[in-house]
């Protein structure tokens, strides 16, 4: 199976664990990974990242698979737009502590 096959295929719970083993570079049992291991592993999270989730970090991959980095500023504005979009989304609710 190829590298994109097992990332469209790779749920979140898969992808956690891969990125734990790579950043600490141990199983979540304790054994190390191989170099040949952390490899794959890396070039799995990366690919998960770049096709599945939507990255708010200064670096990160494109889907095309390019490179991107971003300044403080468009994190900034990027993060004040996430916000207020949060804003709009809330429903307002109804006080039921009051008896009408």
């Amino acid at each position: 199976m190829q590298a994109e096959q097992l990332v469209q295929n790779m749920d979140e719970a898969l992808y956690l664990r891969l990125k734990d083993a790579v950043e600490t570079g141990r199983w979540p049992d304790g054994q190390p990974l191989s170099a040949e291991q952390k490899e794959h592993s890396f070039t799995l999270v990366m690919l998960y990242q770049a096709r599945k989730l939507d990255q708010d970090q200064p670096f990160s991959i494109a889907k095309d698979g390019q490179f991107i980095v971003k300044s403080k500023a468009e994190l900034r504005q990027q993060k004040s737009a996430l916000r207020e979009s949060r804003r709009e989304q809330q429903i307002p609710t109804k006080d039921i502590s009051s008896d009408e």
